[in-house]
């Protein structure tokens, strides 16, 4: 019996910081300062007249919020137009991506619609008044004369800009998305705002309101004709109709029939692999007469003024047997389960058809719960029947990414069931707050082999940018005839067979559990995030899928596959923290003597982000350049540095005008893998650099953030690379080993 290679970890102790290269020049200019006074001086004096016909009540301390549209050439961080915002007195409170078709850009061809950044804008009403002059008067070659010939249009925010829609005749309940000012009292805007809803005849729920980022999200009840007038108020976002929670119904089960065979299995009587981590899952809550009280640490109710969903304990059991023991074999033995459980009731009453405001009331629940900081893993397998959008960060999101940005927590988030409705119009797409970009979102295949494909009800992707690729993985969830089998209620061992979303995301929070079951805490949540991203396979035996319906891929359900290494694979594993606009250079540990025939170099980063939720064209507050350099004998005349190779494609995460702009370093995560020569690589070097913007300009302060980065090199022709690379780095590197004892592998 050959000795199991584990992940070799330390690699951050094989990085350096590093002299970041000179920056090139900028790009060359779509509108002279003369054509951009003319185009833009007419809209700035039509926003003025349509500010100044607003009531005095809906500008509180007499402030307007405009439009300003880059032109899409200039959307990346570094041409945001600080300076002319700065000397006319406004500022960005906000933004989005919008499509239009320019009237110039720095590309050959006639202008063709493409995706741009469109900034919200707030000032006093009299700084509206004076940009006809100012923009006349402005300086030529000045910094602010150039941030001038970077707008593409300037517009009125006007209140039927601000409604998403109203749904139906019914719908008296609606969410309302607010800007704050960054440097101003919250307050200043909640009251007047809170003052124009009951003159609007309005009612405001502020005790369920949520705050993320400069956005305040508040339900309000009223009719629609008071909810149009409601939009007159001029820190108003978005308001939208109050969307249900999903059903906790499955997407599909056996029916019950009379007299039906009732499917029996037997369950484990060992402890569970380990004490050490603490896992929560926010569900529904748990029936009377349950089977699981030996591994669940503890069950607690939140509210314990609200009574259960009629079906939120069999759905909170099902995903709870989800995480313990995966699916469970008819009849057969449910496997070991890897760590202890608390099970959270965050879902109370008839969420999806009596209480419109069970939404807010339910995210409370779940913040409350990581707030707490007290679990390294948590499930939800719930949140608003709602697909993402690419203009809008909703509430769910904008709290839990908030939440997570330390990377200090890992959460599986199921994706949702609607994967089966109309593509074309949205409705597949996953649902809210699958879209976080610090959480891993979870998608359902059919089967547990290798003839997997995607659930015919998994939501699909894409996600927004960033964040594009979403789901990010996929595990089991079944379909057609092959159910995903977990524990019913009662006092002897049953199952149901379910299919659904919300299964598959615990039986994938069960593999990233049992990395840290076996290999301690040598790895943190973040590190163990890339390496499921790290070893899911896009593929099935038959073809590669789709990645806007599977993400990154399948994880293997042997956790083997994902710890180990084969024959003539090394799996390295580094972590640290990355410093803003300082350039990092880590090393890829090789042989001495090199590497022989074709190699396949497969390579994940991740790291968590703070997040701007009132920015949704600039979500993500860091971003990664990353830059791979494998040989450093090969340095063109003139250069400091090797030459450099392409290695992370933007294609993967941008269509081809986000790509022009720089987009693609915002991804919280990226991962590739390339096949190349062995002697192609000599001192082979990955330099990552850390950029930091705030509200879609350059940070002021920005913080340090956690990375994590998973190397893989696969040389079949160097079937004791694992030993040689421990050998040649026997004072940096180690192998993880496990912590715990192993069944034996024949």
């Amino acid at each position: 019996m050959s000795q199991t290679n584990f992940l070799i970890g330390r690699g951050e102790l094989l990085t350096t910081e590093i002299k970041g290269p000179k920056r090139k020049p900028g790009k060359a200019q779509v509108y002279t300062l003369a054509v951009a006074q003319r185009r833009l001086t007419p809209q700035f004096t039509s926003v003025a007249e349509a500010l100044d016909t607003l009531p005095e009540q809906a500008c509180p301390g007499d402030f307007g919020i405009a439009r300003l549209t880059m032109n899409p050439s200039f959307i990346a961080r570094s041409f945001f137009p600080v300076a002319m915002l700065r000397s006319v007195g406004l500022e960005s409170v906000g933004s989005r991506t919008v499509k239009v078709t320019p009237d110039g850009w720095t590309r050959k061809g006639q202008p063709q619609e493409c995706t741009t950044t469109e900034l919200f804008v707030a000032g006093k009403r009299p700084s509206f008044r004076n940009l006809t002059a100012w923009a006349n008067e402005v300086e030529a070659d000045s910094n602010e004369a150039l941030d001038l010939t970077h707008i593409e249009r300037f517009a009125a925010f006007a209140p039927s800009d601000r409604i998403q829609s109203l749904g139906n005749k019914k719908d008296h309940f609606f969410e309302v998305g607010i800007h704050l000012l960054p440097d101003e009292d919250a307050q200043f805007v909640q009251q007047a705002f809170s003052r124009f809803a009951k003159k609007s005849d309005v009612k405001v729920y502020s005790e369920l309101a949520f705050r993320a980022g400069n956005l305040w999200f508040v339900p309000v009840q009223g009719k629609q004709d008071n909810i149009r007038q409601l939009a007159n108020f001029v820190f108003v976002r978005i308001i939208r109709p109050m969307p249900k929670l999903r059903s906790l119904r499955p997407t599909s089960r056996q029916p019950k029939r009379s007299g039906a065979i009732t499917i029996g299995c037997t369950l484990p009587t060992e402890q569970p692999l380990s004490s050490e981590p603490k896992v929560a899952v926010l569900d529904g809550g748990l029936p009377k007469h349950h089977l699981i009280a030996p591994w669940l640490r503890s069950y607690r109710v939140l509210d314990e003024n609200a009574a259960n969903d009629p079906d939120g304990p069999d759905h909170g059991l099902a995903v709870t047997s989800a995480f313990l023991f995966g699916p469970i074999q008819p009849n057969g033995h449910a496997q070991r389960p890897y760590a202890y459980v608390d099970h959270l009731r965050v879902l109370d009453k008839d969420a999806d058809t009596e209480d419109p405001l069970e939404l807010f009331r339910t995210l409370g629940l779940v913040e409350e719960v990581l707030l707490s900081r007290q679990y390294q893993f948590v499930n939800l397998s719930l949140g608003p029947d709602l697909p993402i959008e690419d203009t809008e960060v909703h509430a769910w999101t904008s709290v839990i990414d908030e939440l997570l940005s330390d990377g200090d927590t890992l959460m599986t988030i199921a994706v949702g069931n609607n994967g089966n409705m109309d593509r074309l119009s949205g409705n597949a797409r996953v649902q809210v707050p699958a879209d976080c970009v610090n959480a891993l979102a979870v998608g359902a295949t059919n089967h547990v082999d290798e003839s997997w494909v995607r659930a015919s009800y998994s939501a699909i992707g894409p996600g927004r940018s960033p964040g594009v690729v979403k789901p990010d993985l996929m595990a089991f969830g079944g379909d057609g005839d092959k159910y995903f089998h977990a524990l019913s209620s009662g006092k002897t061992p049953s199952l149901t067979p379910l299919l659904g979303t919300s299964f598959a995301s615990p039986y994938l929070l069960r593999s990233a559990v049992g990395i840290r079951a076996t290999l301690g805490t040598d790895l943190s949540p973040l590190a163990i995030k890339a390496l499921l991203v790290h070893s899911a396979n896009p593929a099935n035996r038959d073809k590669r899928h789709d990645k806007r319906e599977v993400g990154w891929g399948k994880v293997p359900d042997d956790l083997m596959k994902v710890i180990s290494c084969p024959p003539g694979v090394a799996r390295v594993v580094y972590q640290g923290e990355l410093k803003p606009g300082k350039y990092l250079r880590a090393s890829l540990p090789l042989p001495p003597k090199g590497l022989n025939g074709n190699i396949r170099l497969r390579v994940t980063f991740c790291y968590a982000s703070p997040t701007d939720p009132q920015d949704a064209a600039a979500y993500t507050k860091a971003g990664l350049e990353v830059t791979f350099r494998p040989n450093d004998k090969k340095v063109k005349a003139g250069k400091a540095d090797a030459a450099t190779k392409v290695f992370f494609e933007m294609k993967q995460y941008a269509t081809e005008e986000e790509r022009r702009s720089d987009l693609g370093k915002w991804e919280t995560v990226l991962h590739s893998e390339k096949t190349m020569r062995g002697s192609s690589l000599d001192n082979p070097v990955f330099d990552i650099h850390y950029n930091a913007r705030q509200a879609g300009a350059k940070a002021k302060s920005p913080e340090m953030i956690r990375y994590a980065l998973i190397i893989t090199v696969e040389a079949p022709k160097h079937a004791d690379l694992y030993n040689d690379i421990l050998r040649a780095y026997a004072r940096t590197l180690v192998p993880i080993q496990p912590q715990v004892s192993l069944p034996i592998r024949v």
